[in-house]
């Protein structure tokens, strides 16, 4: 019965801690544009990529090849990211989490809201490079039927989602260290070689592509770029999906656990 209540408390409280977030995200928009100049490094390679095609192809990829992949990256690293990992780290430190142990909601559920509430704004500023994308996409790319349509929005769910417990699992080591900022660094390194954030992973040797495929940076990046670019489709897309899914409940429970293990420590040590 506790479940229960605890549930229906979530689903009314849920549209008020959005409603903050936005609000919150309006009032620090310059902070929010910085922070979005910051993952910009898909124009990068857009230019470095495009240069290397002006005389012949790479792969299946030419220089619009190229122009329609990044942006589409660009995109899903707007409506994907977190910066959980952050915050967390600086409550910590801080003390001020015990502020939100004390609210009847849990902390990582608020924390979710805030992150997702940014989304609208971040997927206004980028607007702009959404209208690029869909002009310089190959003709019949986009997916058109409401379950190819899905399946691509079910695939941004399942990367922000990953990307949200793995900062939430991340960020709780900082319950035992003084800070696990550096072992996120760790990770976005690993982010960035093996997400399809700054090379496609089609472009890597033969040899690496089945160890890539089975890592869940993948899932984050390439994965929903390859089903809004034309590149995945029917059947394909299923299994895939499933895998990121395993991934995105795998992480759910790992950042769970890591938080409940990292208050109590917290708790006993007066924070």
């Amino acid at each position: 019965m506790s479940a229960r209540a605890d549930l229906r408390r979530v689903v009314r409280a849920y549209p008020t801690l959005l409603r903050v977030g936005l609000a919150e995200a309006v009032a620090y928009r310059a902070e929010m544009l910085v922070w979005m100049l910051t993952t910009t490094m898909p124009l990068v390679s857009l230019a470095l990529w495009s240069a290397v095609a002006e005389t012949a192809p790479v792969g299946r990829f030419t220089q619009r090849g190229f122009a329609a992949y990044f942006l589409a990256t660009l995109l899903v690293r707007q409506l994907t990211g977190s910066w959980l990992v952050w915050e967390l780290n600086q409550e910590i430190r801080s003390g001020t989490l015990s502020r939100r142990l004390l609210r009847p909601i849990h902390p990582l559920i608020t924390y979710s809201a805030q992150n997702l509430a940014a989304i609208p704004l971040r997927f206004a500023m980028t607007l702009p490079a959404a209208v690029v994308w869909l002009v310089v996409l190959e003709p019949g790319a986009f997916p058109r039927s409401p379950l190819a349509l899905g399946a691509g929005l079910l695939a941004i769910l399942g990367a922000w989602l990953i990307n949200f417990f793995t900062m939430a699992l991340i960020g709780s080591i900082a319950f035992y260290l003084e800070s696990s900022t550096a072992i996120f660094d760790l990770w976005m390194v690993a982010f960035m070689l093996l997400s399809g954030y700054l090379v496609p992973l089609e472009l890597f040797p033969a040899a690496l592509r089945g160890v890539i495929h089975a890592l869940p940076f993948r899932y984050v990046i390439a994965f929903p770029v390859e089903i809004f670019t034309g590149t995945l489709r029917g059947e394909a897309i299923v299994g895939e999906l499933g895998i990121q899914w395993a991934y995105v409940l795998g992480a759910g429970a790992a950042a769970i656990l890591a938080f409940r293990s990292g208050v109590k420590r917290f708790s006993a040590f007066g924070g």
